[in-house]
């Protein structure tokens, strides 16, 4: 079972999975656009003007979209790991799940506020819903992957918003004790 349910691996496949429906999601958008891989062109720009350019590497539109497409699927197993081990976690204290919802949605607000930020710059082709699109589509495919690897995932969400979680009233506690009736 912990071989089955390793978070490194599980992580690193839901974070391909993410990745490749980013990367699917921007490769359609910009052949409609009439302009194959400019997305990944300009974030590898941007990311090469950030991180700085290795000597031997040849300034082209190849190098950058392989640049940024290796980063971008880095990026997407760190977050699926970390994702991976929340679910783990979530068996023993389904809470987690709760604050982890608190935190998907203000990182997905955070991203919406630092895109339109971005409409003054370079980036300002790539529209703030397309963005939110791939990284709704990309969040919904990982969650899908975790939901189909951990059938008890539907009950650990709802016990963490119920708020039913509670070790000393639960069932799994060998120890409780039934609460005493003081109605007389």
């Amino acid at each position: 079972m912990a071989d089955r349910h390793n978070s490194v691996r599980e992580g690193v496949y839901a974070g391909f999975i993410g990745a490749t429906a980013v990367a699917v999601w921007f490769l359609i958008i910009d052949t409609i656009g009439g302009k194959p891989l400019h997305t990944p062109d300009i974030l590898g720009q941007g990311l090469i003007s950030i991180l700085g350019k290795m000597p031997m590497m040849a300034d082209s539109m190849i190098m950058r979209v392989f640049a940024y497409t290796i980063f971008h699927y880095i990026a997407f197993s760190l977050v699926g790991i970390l994702v991976a081990s929340i679910v783990h976690q979530s068996h023993r204290t389904p809470a987690i799940l709760a604050g982890f919802l608190i935190a998907f949605v203000a990182f997905e607000l955070g991203a919406i506020g630092l895109t339109t930020l971005f409409t003054e710059s370079r980036f300002g082709g790539m529209a703030w819903y397309q963005i939110f699109l791939a990284n709704l589509l990309a969040a919904g495919l990982m969650f899908w992957f975790m939901w189909r690897r951990h059938p008890a995932l539907g009950h650990d969400i709802n016990v963490a918003l119920t708020g039913t979680d509670d070790w000393e009233t639960s069932d799994a506690n060998p120890d409780r004790v039934a609460p005493a009736d003081n109605r007389r």
